[in-house]
C-alpha cells in the first residue's frame, strides 16, 4: 500500500513536467511588420544675449542664388529668404539655430573668417530628405 502511495504523486510529477514542456513558445513563421514611433523633445531655448544674435544679423546670398536676412529675435533669430514667410529660428547655442519643429536648422560663422553659413531643410515632411545649403554674409550689410 505505501508503494502505491508513492506512486501517484511520483506519477503526476512526471506528467506535469511533460505539460511544461508543450507549452513552450515557437518562433514566429510569418512575423507581421511592427511599427515604430519617434518621439522628438522640443528644442530647448539656450540663453543667450542679444549681442550674439546681432553679431549674425544682416543680409546672406545663399549658393544656390537665395537671399536671406537674418534678425535677431527675442529667443532667437527671424530668417526670411527672399520673399518668404519670415522662419523661427531658437538659439541652442551661440552659432547653431533651429525651428521649432526641427525641420530647418542654421549654424553661423563657419569658415576661416566666420562670415559663412550653413543651412539644412526638410523640403517636404512626407519624405525622407534633407537639402544643405551654404551661404556667404554680404558684409557690407552685416
Amino acid at each position: 500500500m505505501r508503494a502505491l502511495t508513492l506512486l501517484l504523486p511520483a506519477s503526476l510529477v512526471l506528467l506535469a513536467s511533460n505539460a511544461g514542456a508543450q507549452t513552450k513558445n515557437y518562433p514566429l513563421t510569418n512575423p507581421e511588420p511592427t511599427s515604430t514611433v519617434q518621439v522628438t523633445a522640443p528644442a530647448k531655448a539656450f540663453q543667450f544675449w542679444e549681442y550674439q544674435a546681432e553679431e549674425i544679423s544682416g543680409a546672406y546670398a545663399m549658393s544656390n542664388g537665395w537671399r536671406m536676412k537674418v534678425e535677431p529675435a527675442t529667443d532667437g533669430i527671424v530668417a526670411t529668404i527672399d520673399k518668404q514667410r519670415p522662419i523661427r529660428l531658437v538659439a541652442l547655442s551661440a552659432d547653431r539655430y533651429t525651428s521649432r519643429d526641427g525641420n530647418v536648422w542654421m549654424e553661423f560663422n563657419r569658415g576661416a573668417g566666420g562670415e559663412d553659413m550653413l543651412m539644412s531643410y526638410v523640403p517636404d515632411p512626407r519624405l525622407a530628405q534633407v537639402v544643405t545649403v551654404t551661404a556667404t554674409a554680404t558684409v557690407a550689410q552685416r
